[in-house]
C-alpha cells in the first residue's frame, strides 16, 4: 500500500457534556496538528499517489473552516460532543467529499482510503480511517 502525508493544524475552542470529561466540560480552547493520509495500492499514471499540492490545499481549505471557531455555536455540532475523534471523522469525510467531487485531480479517484489523525500534544493523538 502506497502513503502520503500532508500537515495542517486548527485552533477551536468546544466544551463537553458528560461527566466523563471532568473540568472539560468547561469552554476551553484545543490546538491539534492534522495528518491526512492518502492510500492506494499501486500508483496512478504519473507514479503518484495524489497531488501533494492539491491535498495539502484541500486539508487547509477544510481546516480553515473549522479554525477560530467555537464548535459549541456551529450548527453542524450543536448537541454534539467534538472529541478529537469526532473531528478526526469529519476532517476524514470532507476530504473523500473534496476527492469525490474531483478537487484532488482526477488521479485522486485511485484512493483506496484516508486516515486522519489529530495530535492533542507530543504524547496523545486520536484518529479516523476510512475506505473510499
Amino acid at each position: 500500500m502506497f502513503s502520503v502525508t500532508v500537515r495542517d493544524h486548527i485552533m477551536i475552542a468546544h466544551s463537553f457534556s458528560g461527566e466523563v470529561f471532568g473540568p472539560a466540560q468547561k469552554l476551553h480552547g484545543a490546538t491539534f496538528v492534522v495528518d491526512a493520509t492518502f492510500k492506494r495500492p499501486e500508483l496512478d499514471a504519473d507514479n503518484i499517489v495524489v497531488d501533494i499540492g492539491r491535498a495539502l490545499e484541500e486539508l487547509h481549505a477544510i481546516c480553515g473552516a473549522l479554525s477560530y471557531r467555537n464548535l459549541d455555536d456551529e450548527a453542524d455540532f450543536t448537541g454534539v460532543n467534538t472529541s478529537t475523534e469526532f473531528l478526526a471523522k469529519v476532517i476524514a469525510d470532507r476530504l473523500a467529499d473534496k476527492i469525490e467531487a474531483g478537487d484532488l485531480g482526477a488521479g485522486a479517484h485511485g484512493l483506496t482510503g484516508i486516515a486522519v489523525t489529530l495530535h492533542e500534544s507530543h504524547i496523545a493523538w486520536a484518529g479516523y480511517e476510512r475506505n473510499l
